[in-house]
């Protein structure tokens, strides 16, 4: 009985002695209104301290990068941001961690647009990108069986080049550049590197942060791709992984189901997928700057539905300084001209 006694009394002593060597609990504050402030505000930052800890220093940082406690959200990514404090108290570094979600500042401009040009399209493709390159159309098709690659004459709608990809594939968004055809699937972790004139298998790649690909484009330098989510992910040119992001936000909140992509005069035009609206999002912070609302041309697709068969594929013409959609099994390719309201 004794030898019990003793062994719990070890027991216990051990209990407090790693009770008594853990750190306190600390909680990074902000002076918004549940964690939510706008662009351009400035936010207190404090820490919430109820055992009462001795501080030597404290480092606050956003995102990876330094800030005063007197945070100023000027020229700060948009969306939900983490936020962590570096504690030092005594010998240790404490962490404190908590979030902030930043907003737009300003509403979205209004566009209207007007059809230059109406050519045919073939109402079979399931459109999933589109893009043009020296004058020529490039399109990439979905559906599992029914993925494909082509060279069109946007003109006449003849094809080109056609590439049939594996029927395990649901082919996704497309781009063009340094003389390589970027080529998503949606859930095969996969991305597709093409030659550009042969349409030669060079490579693939995976998505080492995204479950899925939707969209995808580029601004000479770098690649875009979104998910689904809001979210568009900078891809790293020599080893494709997903280095950066941006959320797309406006002032209110969140805006989700971003699919094909197309980068035009410095802003990634997004459409939203199952809707008639094409967004202008800033790549810079994930602003949402412009809105066009295109369902005066869902009245001229007699295949068009609001769940299937909708409006998906973005493709600038630099020649003629237009801009080309179409949608999922749509018979038309419309040339328009977008302008604020």
């Amino acid at each position: 009985m004794l030898r019990f006694k003793y062994f719990i009394v070890i027991i216990l002593g051990g209990l407090v002695l790693a009770c008594s060597s853990e750190k306190p609990v600390l909680t990074v504050k902000t002076s918004a209104k549940n964690n939510t402030a706008k662009l351009g505000q400035t936010v207190k930052l404090s820490l919430k301290n109820p055992d009462g800890v001795s501080i030597n220093a404290i480092e606050y940082v956003l995102e990876g990068k330094k800030v005063t406690e007197n945070l100023s959200l000027d020229g700060v990514k948009l969306g939900k941001q983490d936020l962590v404090a570096r504690v030092i108290s005594g010998n240790d570094t404490i962490i404190a961690e908590s979030n902030l979600k930043v907003l737009d500042n300003k509403q979205p401009d209004l566009y209207t647009f007007e059809i230059i040009n109406t050519y045919p399209h073939d109402n079979t493709s399931y459109t999933q990108g589109l893009e043009f390159h020296d004058g020529v159309l490039y399109e990439s098709t979905g559906q599992f069986g029914e993925s494909k690659l082509r060279k069109v004459d946007y003109k006449t709608g003849e094809v080109l080049k056609n590439l049939d990809l594996n029927g395990g594939y649901f082919a996704e968004g497309l781009t063009i550049l340094d003389g390589k055809i970027y080529q998503l699937t949606w859930k095969a972790d996969t991305g597709i590197i093409y030659d550009l004139n042969t349409f030669e298998k060079l490579g693939i790649f995976r998505y080492n942060q995204s479950a899925e690909g939707w969209g995808l484009c580029n601004d000479g330098t770098s690649l875009y791709k979104s998910d689904g989510t809001e979210r568009i992910w900078t891809l790293n040119t020599s080893t494709y992984t997903e280095d950066d992001k941006i959320e797309a936000y406006t002032q209110k909140a969140k805006v989700g189901r971003l699919n094909e992509l197309e980068w035009i005069n410095g802003k990634i035009y997004a459409n939203l997928y199952t809707t008639n609206f094409i967004i202008i999002v800033n790549p810079k912070n994930g602003s949402i700057e412009g809105i066009i609302d295109l369902t005066e041309l869902t009245k001229q697709i007699p295949s068009f539905t609001k769940d299937d068969n909708v409006l998906n594929g973005i493709a600038y013409n630099p020649e003629t300084e237009t801009i080309f959609v179409t949608g999922k099994r749509w018979d038309k390719l419309f040339e328009i001209t977008i302008a604020k309201k």
